[in-house]
């Protein structure tokens, strides 16, 4: 094969995606770095620079707020982080394998994961919890708001899942993390009590209207509670949910590179059949 014009060498493709641990890195640096820049940006602040000392989960909200989080709010983010990194060949991870499966380079399998992940269908239900919140206000108010909400066909955001039909473990995990951030005064009072009472209303109206069809908490509702607590606007949330799951992407891409195949499934027509010419 000819060399590249002007250097005389041969040319190679691009290494895959399983030979590059510093771009790994750089992968799963890009977004918590990004994210709070963007955001200061936005708010007319200043970029903070990040700190190669601090850990991860505790630079990501310096970088935000311009100053070190509590140790129990870099606790409850880095269990964030570490809870939602994988769960599965979800949308954007199976978008990651398939591009990695062709070896176009990591970079390119992350980039394809960020854009299944920006539909709403799959990375944007944190922020619509908090927005049910807020409308309910009151723990006396839950009941009658989601009894209404549920008379007009609407979906109770933060129940419900394609996969679970029972309890999502996840959710358990998010909630002690946030009980923790309330006693340690880092949660508006009331708060928790208040998403607590809307959840065990949600439950007993999902369950008496649809008794076939088990919903439950997910991993979205008490998701939302925990990165509001953490200072992270709403409309970010699904920025926050690339920071921690760019690693379960990585590994899944580094993976498929590794010992998998093209992934090229096979369709079956299903529409009209021609008309045979007479």
């Amino acid at each position: 094969m000819a060399g590249r014009q002007g250097t005389g060498r041969p040319w190679r493709p691009a290494r895959a995606c399983s030979d590059d641990p510093a771009l790994a890195l750089r992968l799963v640096a890009a977004p918590a770095v990004w994210g709070p820049t963007l955001l200061r940006r936005r708010a007319g602040l200043e970029p903070v620079p990040p700190e190669p000392a601090s850990g991860h989960a505790a630079d990501i909200p310096r970088m935000l707020h311009g100053r070190a989080p509590t140790s129990g709010e870099a606790q409850a983010l880095d269990t964030y982080l570490v809870t939602v990194s994988d769960h599965g060949l979800n949308a954007s991870t199976f978008a990651a394998r398939v591009v990695a499966s062709t070896r176009a380079g990591l970079t390119s399998a992350v980039l394809a994961a960020l854009s299944a992940l920006k539909g709403p269908l799959h990375g944007g239900a944190p922020g619509p919890v908090l927005d049910m919140i807020d409308d309910i206000g009151r723990p006396e108010e839950a009941e009658a708001w989601l009894e209404a909400a549920l008379e007009r066909r609407e979906r109770l955001m933060g129940f419900g899942h394609r996969i679970y039909r029972v309890r999502e473990p996840r959710v358990d995990v998010l909630k002690l993390a946030l009980a923790r951030l309330g006693a340690a005064g880092d949660l508006p009072r009331g708060r928790l009590e208040l998403a607590e009472a809307i959840e065990r209303a949600a439950l007993r109206l999902l369950a008496r209207r649809k008794p076939d069809r088990p919903l439950d908490t997910n991993v979205e509702f008490y998701t939302a509670l925990l990165l509001e607590a953490l200072g992270f606007p709403r409309d970010s949330l699904t920025t926050v949910f690339a920071m921690g799951r760019v690693g379960g992407w990585i590994a899944h891409a580094r993976e498929q590179a590794l010992h998998g195949r093209v992934i090229r499934p096979q369709s079956r027509y299903v529409g009209p059949h021609p008309r045979v010419a007479a």
